[in-house]
């Protein structure tokens, strides 16, 4: 039987300037085809229509034969360059190699499963719970969050290998402080030299950029993309209990608070819509996780800055919001607007609070609050600037348990940025996490209980 044909031509090609790393340049109708099927074994998008694999085991060239067949069994036409097969035939091994008894196929089967181990730490599947050095070599423990098996993990790039299982974080902490307390440190190692290649690799096809979107201000969004790592570094700088590292890619780093319990990672190439922010509390150093929050790169910066410092305090891992939600809560986290004269509008199972002039507001999704099991994934809070809540140009998302005090911190900063767009602030000062007001408006009343009944 004849496969049919696809209008889709894959030209694999070897990389401009990394000698193992190998492109995909797709054309054709069908070509998006050819493109789910690339992403799906791990090629990385770098340009419109031009995939790179870009691996830290060198053994592109073996695996772009193996997707080329598979994509030849599909219809979809490939051509292999005269400069790749060459590489694709070439024989060679590992120089000083640790298991010299290993064929090449059996050094491409442990090459290939330290390749998924660092996939799964690349792409947050596996956290890396702390790092230390053995000898000349890494070692690290973590968890799988989709299984919940803790591992240990011995050696690095090719060699890093599961050495050891264990049924939680907290004995994989315990056993590896007690064999690596003098260097443990919290956290994924600092890059290697070959991670550090293979993550330029997937960034730097050698060809020309593609253009930004007509109608996309690029300059603005370098100007706050720069005021967002300009806030980080002073985070850092002027918050001495707090740790920065790198991690296994220069777009993202990731601060440690001194008590293990509190995590903010920063991607440094986020622009726009993309995810720039993400904090996350834990109950202890090897606990489950208590709350999250995200931020978008567009974010206005002292609404991030105001995020930052409610971190200052116990309550941002100490304290957790009641669950169900309660009025006591939403009392809490919505006092500022109200005494600033925002009013609630219900919608289905989401009650919003929108600015006066509509330009922002804080959403809450109910069912994500109290809970419920299809909206569990969801995030409760929402603030959010733009035209409305569904077309925003920003966003701060939050879990379910996150503190009162911190989203209350939030809200007043919300209130009072929409305040001095429009009119004068009511006479108030801040203080600590809570709001102390003189000559407020009287706050209208938080949503009843029947008011949650209708929105679920």
């Amino acid at each position: 039987m004849t496969t049919p044909s696809v209008d889709a031509h894959v030209r694999l090609d070897t990389h401009p300037t990394h000698p193992s790393a190998v492109t995909a340049t797709l054309t054709g109708a069908q070509a998006r085809i050819a493109h789910v099927g690339l992403e799906a074994v791990g090629w990385h998008v770098a340009a419109t229509n031009m995939l790179v694999l870009a691996r830290i085991d060198h053994e592109e060239p073996y695996w772009a034969e193996q997707v080329a067949q598979q994509l030849a069994a599909l219809g979809i036409t490939v051509e292999i360059t005269p400069e790749l097969r060459e590489a694709i035939d070439e024989e060679w091994t590992w120089a000083n190699y640790p298991m010299p008894w290993c064929t090449r196929s059996e050094i491409r089967e442990v090459s290939n499963e330290a390749q998924k181990i660092y996939d799964d730490i690349r792409f947050g599947r596996l956290l890396i719970h702390a790092h230390a050095q053995d000898g000349h070599t890494t070692v690290a423990v973590g968890t799988y969050l989709d299984t919940g098996k803790s591992v240990y993990l011995h050696g690095e790039n090719h060699l890093r290998q599961i050495a050891n299982v264990f049924d939680s974080p907290a004995q994989v902490m315990t056993a590896f402080e007690e064999m690596h307390s003098d260097t443990m440190r919290p956290g994924p190692a600092p890059m290697t030299d070959t991670e550090h290649d293979t993550t330029e690799a997937r960034t730097s096809p050698g060809t020309t950029p593609e253009l930004p979107a007509a109608g996309t201000d690029t300059a603005t969004a370098d100007r706050v993309a720069g005021a967002h790592e300009t806030l980080f570094t002073s985070f850092i700088e002027t918050n001495g209990e707090w740790e920065n590292y790198r991690t296994w890619s220069d777009d993202a780093s990731v601060a440690n608070h001194e008590t293990l319990t509190l995590r903010v990672q920063f991607d440094h190439e986020a622009r726009g819509q993309d995810t720039a922010w993400t904090i996350a509390s834990y109950q202890s150093p090897v606990g489950e996780r208590t709350w999250h929050a995200t931020a978008t790169a567009s974010t206005p910066t002292d609404m991030i800055e105001s995020l930052l410092k409610s971190l200052d305090t116990d309550t941002a891992w100490t304290e957790r919001t009641s669950a169900p939600l309660t009025e006591r809560t939403l009392t809490t986290v919505t006092r500022p607007l109200t005494e600033f004269g925002w009013t609630q509008t219900i919608n289905g199972h989401h009650i919003n609070w929108p600015a006066p002039k509509g330009e922002t507001g804080l959403r809450l999704d109910v069912a994500a609050a109290v809970g419920a099991t299809t909206a569990h994934s969801r995030p409760a809070w929402t603030l959010w600037g733009g035209t409305n809540a569904e077309q925003p140009t920003w966003t701060i998302e939050f879990s379910r348990h996150t503190p009162a005090a911190v989203l209350q911190d939030l809200t007043y900063e919300l209130a009072l940025t929409d305040s001095a767009r429009t009119t004068q602030a009511p006479n108030s000062q801040r203080h600590g996490h809570g709001v102390v007001r003189t000559a407020a408006p009287a706050a209208p009343s938080p949503p009843t209980s029947s008011h949650l009944a209708r929105s679920r």
